[in-house]
Parts: C-alpha cells; structure tokens; sequence
C-alpha cells in the first residue's frame, strides 16, 4: 500500500461510481458531487478561460465564486462559476472565450 493520501483518504469519503462529461470535446472522469473546477482540476485542466482584454489564461482563483476568474461555459451557457456549478453526467464544458457572447455578436 502506498503512503501517498488522496482528499478522498483523508475525509474517508465513498463516493459513488463516476461519469463522464466533456471538455473541449474530451471525455473527463467526474465523481459525484465534484464542482466543475474540481473534475477539471482532477482532469489536470488548470485554465479555462480567456481574458476579454488580453487573453489570459484563467482558472480557479478564490474558489468560492468571488473573484469569477473560474467562468466557463457549460451545455452551451457562459459565465457559469466553475468552482459552484456541480458537474452533471453527459455535461458539455467548453472553454470561454471572452466574455462567452463573443458569438453572439
């Protein structure tokens, strides 16, 4: 048995089967109850969004909605707090670019 203790050893935590979801198109494992962050995070997917002004990179920053610097765009609907909204099965997370209505223009 390895030392090395994962969040899930430390609270003892069972959580049920995961899912999948996507990012980008590509298939994410998601545990029940994770945040959007947290299963993009678990993915080894530190930065969804863009800046508007320069294009930065952005992720999670404060991690309690905020600071908005975690917006992404889930089934097709922007400016979603990546670190509140619960990840679905079969959810649709994309980059946001921008703002997230840069198509709507």
């Amino acid at each position: 048995m390895s030392d090395r203790r994962t969040p899930l050893d430390l609270v003892r935590a069972e959580p049920g089967p995961a899912y999948t979801a996507t990012f980008d198109g590509r298939e994410i494992q998601v545990l029940p109850g994770q945040t959007v962050a947290a299963a993009l995070w678990s993915a080894g997917v530190t930065s969804w969004r863009t800046t508007r002004r320069t294009g930065e990179p952005r992720g999670v920053f404060c991690g309690i909605g905020v600071c908005f610097d975690c917006l992404v765009t889930v089934n097709g609907r922007p400016n979603q707090r990546a670190c509140l909204v619960p990840a679905e099965p079969g959810d649709a997370i994309t980059t946001q670019e921008g703002t997230g209505h840069d198509e709507l223009r």
